[in-house]
Formats: structure tokens, C-alpha cells, sequence
């Protein structure tokens, strides 16, 4: 089958072309052909630094983690599914799974569901790390109708999802962002925009909170962001962080008594920890797609598997608004 390969860690023009076999099917395993597959900034991470990170598969490698395609064939022992059926998720690309840069993947069935059907096959393959990621650490946070939620990033990758799962919570839903493209595009998502770069966090607490605080705060952006997220808190309130990778004096958190969850979705697929909660979020995800609630936001570049490298190129560059999707 035909595959972008890496063999060697680096910048994105890392990215070859080559024949490889046809993966074998596994029991409890079923193989899809794929169709679409999108870019993460993982995915990112482990192109450029290999086997400095923990969870990054060995050179030669086929990355990439997202996918929808059709299910070609049935492992034994796998219900539920048959032949034919159209599917999504989040099952390669780290570790020794090989990844979703290919024309097939062999994917666990706890790692994947039934595809949204009123989505098509790039729209379904941009959610499924995004949606996994913002649909925990909502729920991690107990996010319930009628509180206050801020998303930081509400125009990326995962802050667009989190956006509408918050709204499809019941929560009132604010959001960072800056620049018109991306306020407009949150306030089209159903949640009240914040330009970060105009108003400062105590400002916009004061405006939209009284002062009081958000309920929850969602940071996927993280880093010294999570400082702003601390500010903009309740007192006693709930952090949920998609990037943690960062020394920070948590004295304003102690002070104000707020509980912070770390969200680390590769967990699953790392460590075969849980993987079928992950099928159980997919499913769900699956339903609130199909009511009308979840829609992922496509960028407007879009790629083929030839030119994966530019696609990486893209997303790097911070000027995609929503995801990063490449057809197979």
C-alpha cells in the first residue's frame, strides 16, 4: 500500500513516499481503508522529535493518528461491526501503532466507532483526538447547565470543540481569540468572544462575571496561558488543561482553592489503559454530531497524502483556522 514514511526526525519535508506491506489483521482489530486523516499538534511534535519523546514510534515510521474511512475487513472476535461500514477515530501514529498516513490502518475497536453520518469523511476525521480531548476535560471539570464556561483558543483545534460541547452542556460558553476571523468564527460557535490582546483578564471578568469568575476554565493553549486561567477562575472553581508542560507558582491556584485536570488523551493508546471509554466517548460524540451539535471547522487549505509535509507547514504556521484535514 501506499505511505508517507519517516525516516528520520525532523522538519516537515522529513515526509517520503513509499510502498509498504499490508498490515496483517489482528483479533479484535478491524482494517479500514482510509479516507481522510488530519494533523494534530502531536503529531507535529513527534515528526520533529522522534525518540525524545517517550510515545514517539521508532524510524522508519508511518505517523498520524486521526482517521474515517471503511471498515475492509473483521478481526475475530470483534462485534458490532461489518464490512462496509463507515468509521472513525483516533488509533495509530505512536508508540507501535503504526499511523494514518496510509491507505490502511488496523485499528482496536475500542479506539473507534461508527462515523457521524450526517458528517463527511474529512469533517469526521478532524474530530476524533480534538473531541476526545475537549468532551474529558469538560467532564473532568463536572461542566452542567447554567454555569459560566471559558474556553482559551475557542478558534484552534481543540478550543473550537470544546466551544460546542460546552454549549451542548447547558453551560453559557465565552472564549478567547484575537483577530476578526477568529472572534467572528467563535461568536458563530455560540459563545461570547474575548479578544485577549484588547482586554485584560481582570477586565473581562469583571464584564462578563461581575467579578466572580468563570466555573470552569477550559486552557488549550497552556503554558504560562494557565496563569490567565488561575486570574479568570471562581474561587473553588475548575482548570482543565490540554497542555501542562510548563513550571508554574501555584500560589493563586491554592489561594483560590481551584481544582485543576490535566487531560492527556494519548493515555489509552500509550499504555492499552481503557481503551474501549475512548469508543464509549467516539460513540457519544457520534450522537451529538448527529443532533446538530458538534460540527468540526475545516480549514480552508486542504491536503493530499503526497503533500503531508505542507499540511504540517500549515498548522505550524498559526494561521489555520480549524483543523488541518488531508484526504488519502
Amino acid at each position: 500500500m501506499k505511505a508517507m514514511i519517516v525516516n528520520e526526525f525532523g522538519g516537515p519535508e522529513v515526509f517520503e513516499a513509499a510502498d509498504v506491506a499490508m498490515p496483517e489483521l489482528k483479533s479484535e482489530h478491524v482494517r479500514v481503508k482510509i479516507a481522510a486523516t488530519s494533523v494534530n499538534t502531536v503529531d507535529t511534535m513527534i515528526r520533529q522529535m522522534g525518540g525524545d519523546l517517550p510515545f514517539s514510534p521508532a524510524a522508519p515510521a508511518i505517523l498520524g493518528m486521526d482517521f474515517a474511512g471503511v471498515i475492509d475487513a473483521i478481526g475475530e472476535g470483534v462485534n458490532g461491526y461489518k464490512v462496509g461500514d463507515e468509521v472513525y477515530g483516533c488509533a495509530g501514529g505512536l508508540g507501535d501503532l503504526p499511523g494514518t498516513l496510509a491507505e490502511y490502518i488496523i485499528a482496536d475497536v475500542n479506539l473507534i466507532s461508527l462515523k457521524p453520518k450526517n458528517l463527511t469523511m474529512l469533517e469526521a476525521a478532524a474530530l476524533p483526538l480534538v473531541a476526545i480531548t475537549a468532551y474529558e476535560g469538560l467532564k473532568r471539570a463536572g461542566t452542567k447547565p447554567g454555569q459560566n464556561v471559558l474556553v482559551h483558543g475557542g478558534a484552534g483545534g481543540v478550543g473550537h470543540v470544546a466551544v460546542q460541547l460546552a454549549r451542548h452542556l447547558g453551560a453559557k460558553v465565552f472564549s478567547t481569540g484575537t483577530g476578526d476571523s477568529k472572534l467572528s468564527l467563535i461568536e458563530s460557535l455560540g459563545a461570547t468572544p474575548i479578544d485577549y490582546l484588547s482586554e485584560n483578564v481582570e477586565d473581562y471578568v469583571q464584564r462578563h462575571t461581575g467579578g466572580v469568575g468563570f466555573d470552569v476554565v477550559f486552557d488549550s493553549i497552556g503554558g504560562m496561558n494557565m496563569l490567565n486561567s488561575f486570574e479568570a477562575a471562581a474561587l473553588n472553581g475548575q482548570v482543565s488543561s490540554t497542555v501542562s508542560l510548563v513550571e508554574l507558582d501555584l500560589t493563586l491556584a491554592h489561594m483560590k482553592g481551584l481544582s485543576l485536570h490535566v487531560v492527556f488523551m494519548l493515555i489509552p493508546m500509550i499504555h492499552n489503559h481503557r481503551r474501549e471509554e475512548h469508543a464509549q466517548v467516539l460513540k457519544t460524540l457520534t450522537k451529538i454530531a448527529e443532533a446538530g451539535e458538534l460540527k468540526p471547522v475545516i480549514d480552508a487549505t486542504k491536503f493530499r497524502l503526497s503533500e503531508i509535509g505542507e499540511a504540517h507547514q500549515r498548522l505550524a504556521s498559526g494561521q489555520a483556522v480549524g483543523k488541518v484535514v488531508v484526504s488519502i
